[in-house]
C-alpha cells in the first residue's frame, strides 16, 4: 500500500500561514494603489468631459491672449504657454488611453458573458482577441460567414 505524504513546510504550518497573510497584504496594498490611480484618472476624465470645463478652458485661453497683448508677448509668455499645453496634452493622452482601455475591457467581459450564456455559441470566440495567429482569426471569420449565409437562406424561405 502506498501512503500519501503531504509536503510539510519545514518551518511549520504557522510560518506558511504567515507568508500567505503577507502575500495577501501585499496584493491588497498593490490593488489599493491601482484603484487609487484608476479612480484619479476616472475623476479627471469625468471632470474634463463636462461642457463647463470646455467653456472654462476657452475663457482662460481668451484671457491669456488678452494678457499677452498687454505684455507684448515676451518669449517667456510663449514658453509658459507651450509648456502648459504640452503637459496638459500628455496627461489627457493617458486619461483617454486609460478610459478607453477600461471601457474596452468592460465591453469585452460583457460580450464574453453573452457568448458563454448562449448554448449554441462557439466558446472559442470568448478568447478570440488572444488568438495565436491571424490564420485562426480568418478561420473564425469564414465560419461566421458560413453561418451568416445559412441564416440568410433560412430567412428567405
Amino acid at each position: 500500500m502506498t501512503s500519501q505524504h503531504k509536503k510539510q513546510d519545514p518551518e511549520g504550518p504557522s510560518a506558511s500561514r504567515s507568508r500567505r497573510a503577507t502575500d495577501d497584504e501585499d496584493h491588497a496594498t498593490e490593488r489599493r494603489e491601482h484603484l487609487w490611480s484608476s479612480r484619479l484618472l476616472h475623476r479627471v476624465g469625468d471632470a474634463t468631459s463636462l461642457a463647463t470645463v470646455g467653456l472654462g478652458v476657452g475663457a482662460v485661453t481668451a484671457l491669456w491672449l488678452v494678457g499677452g497683448f498687454f505684455v507684448e508677448f515676451p518669449t517667456w509668455w510663449n514658453n509658459v504657454l507651450y509648456t502648459v499645453t504640452s503637459s496638459i496634452t500628455l496627461v489627457m493622452v493617458f486619461v483617454l488611453q486609460h478610459t478607453q482601455a477600461r471601457q474596452q475591457a468592460a465591453t469585452q467581459r460583457k460580450l464574453d458573458e453573452v457568448v458563454r450564456a448562449l448554448p449554441t455559441a462557439n466558446n472559442r470566440l470568448i478568447a478570440v482577441e488572444e488568438a495565436a495567429s491571424d490564420g485562426e482569426l480568418d478561420d473564425l471569420a469564414h465560419t461566421n460567414l458560413d453561418h451568416r449565409k445559412e441564416a440568410e437562406t433560412e430567412t428567405q424561405l
